[in-house]
């Protein structure tokens, strides 16, 4: 085992994707009708109140009722008030154990008293935005430089999008070539020509409703974990404007929801260099939460282009920024002493003070408390408790995980296939996806009634503040739920 990285030890590849094809092919197992019923009106309806008001409200005024993606809940939103390390406060005064952590930038936990009394002081001198340099833009690149061996040098952007749509441009330039090659169900962000092939494998524009199909000329998929597959497109397109890039996440797709093979990315990193494609790794989540080096510190490939988010910013706003080698991010440089060709970025809040100096703290706070090891050990007594509950119970349920990157499924949603070339059998896939989707949602709410927040139901983020008793207790928690599902 390396040291300094939140995985422990990696999962076992095939077992998981055997438990998972089991999964799938029973029928779904969620939660009994009556016990729904129950957890609807005696939990949401009685103590959440304030929240239904809150969101009957806001839904006059905000499509939906709610302003980011991560929000939608069943059966209704709820609003959130406070936040301290493992756990999070609701407007009617209800307390849960937090496996979202804001999507998963928060490693350290949420709010941090050291990274947050630094941010007062800011706001107290400079304010949060200047549009001029300022010294934590510099601190914060030169930590990432120091940090993560691949990356010379560092832009900060906007968000995880952002910086995807920057390091696509930039290898279009670097390499003049046209074709961006993705792994399939990965989400990269939600620009135009990156919409593409989204949670599902083989879905292809399916998924990019508002998106022109003929801004995918040149975006293509790879099946995860296949090779071939990828060299199969590698080869198709060097007749085809050649490729310019191929773009993954380096645990698989979703965070690893389609985990990768040990070994897998340096299969890809081979690929590329025989193709003449540079290869980016998205580590917009795994970047200083599987390790401070990032996921590819941990597998020991160094790609050419790196995406950073969510950590980035240490929960803070305007997480977003692209780093790699000297020679390619000259076409990324700021101001007007160049003489390169150069991508069209930008962004008034990108690198603001505020941001800047939270990134900063976080990764030197995290660094001096070995956050990425304590919140993947919280990670392997989650997983091991939960694996324990599921044969308690004689579930079909699946529960992995990457360090501190958690999966527990229910119904295995995003782990249906889609054959392109079977096309009278999408409809079909597509429809069996949103009625799974909707079981994946009634285990969310259960969670949530048990003061359990997760990501969508399927997915859980634990963090440096998730001591051995915190853990303990959300097991209890989801022994109570797993209690209530059909069959047991």
């Amino acid at each position: 085992m390396a040291t300094g990285f939140s995985i422990n030890e990696y999962p076992n590849v095939d077992q998981v994707y055997k438990d998972l094809r089991k999964l799938i092919s029973l029928p779904i197992r969620s939660i009994r009708k009556n016990e729904m019923e129950n957890i609807i009106q005696n939990y949401f309806e009685k103590k959440c109140n304030k929240s239904k008001a809150m969101i009957t409200k806001a839904s006059e005024y905000i499509p939906g009722g709610v302003q980011h993606n991560l929000s939608f809940n069943f059966p209704f939103p709820l609003v959130f008030t406070k936040a301290a390390g493992a756990y999070l406060y609701d407007l009617d005064g209800n307390k849960y154990i937090d496996f979202l952590q804001a999507g998963g930038p928060t490693v350290l936990g949420s709010n941090p008293t050291s990274v947050r009394k630094k941010v007062i002081e800011l706001l107290d001198s400079t304010g949060p935005v200047t549009g001029l340099f300022h010294e934590y833009e510099y601190k914060l690149a030169e930590k990432i430089v120091e940090l993560v061996p691949s990356v010379e040098m560092f832009r900060m952007l906007g968000s995880g999008t952002e910086a995807c749509m920057a390091s696509i441009r930039v290898a279009r330039l670097a390499t003049k070539k046209k074709n961006i090659v993705k792994m399939g169900g990965a989400y990269h962000g939600w620009s135009d020509q990156l919409a593409y092939g989204l949670r599902i494998p083989g879905t292809r524009h399916f998924e990019a409703n508002g998106v022109p199909r003929s801004i995918f000329k040149y975006t293509q998929e790879f099946y995860p974990n296949d090779l071939n597959s990828l060299e199969s497109v590698l080869k198709r397109n060097r007749f085809f404007g050649g490729t310019a890039a191929v773009l993954i996440e380096p645990v698989g797709p979703e965070s690893g929801t389609r985990p990768l093979d040990l070994n897998f990315n340096k299969g890809v990193r081979e690929l590329c260099n025989k193709y003449g494609a540079l290869l980016i790794f998205d580590e917009v989540v795994t970047a200083f939460r599987i390790g401070l080096s990032g996921a590819q510190g941990y597998f020991g490939v160094d790609p050419d282009l790196t995406v950073f988010g969510k950590v980035v910013a240490g929960g803070y706003p305007s997480a977003g920024g692209l780093g790699g080698k000297k020679e390619y991010m000259k076409y990324v440089s700021a101001g007007l002493q160049t003489g390169t060709k150069k991508a069209l970025i930008g962004g008034t809040m990108a690198a603001n003070p505020l941001s800047s100096l939270a990134g900063y703290f976080t990764l030197c706070e995290m660094e001096k408390t070995n956050a990425c090891e304590k919140s993947g050990r919280a990670g392997d007594r989650l997983t091991k408790g939960l694996q324990k509950l599921i044969q308690k119970y004689n579930l079909p349920f699946v529960a992995f995980n990457q360090g501190s990157i958690c999966h527990l499924e229910t119904v295995g949603t995003m782990l249906l296939d889609i054959d392109i070339k079977k096309f009278w059998t999408i409809k079909k896939t597509i429809a069996e996806a949103h009625k799974r989707k909707h079981a994946m949602e009634e285990m969310g709410a259960a969670y949530m009634s048990e003061g359990l927040v997760t990501l969508a139901g399927s997915r859980l983020y634990t963090s440096a503040a998730d001591t051995d008793a915190v853990i303990d207790d959300a097991l209890k928690r989801f022994d109570r739920v797993f209690q209530k599902v059909e069959g047991v």
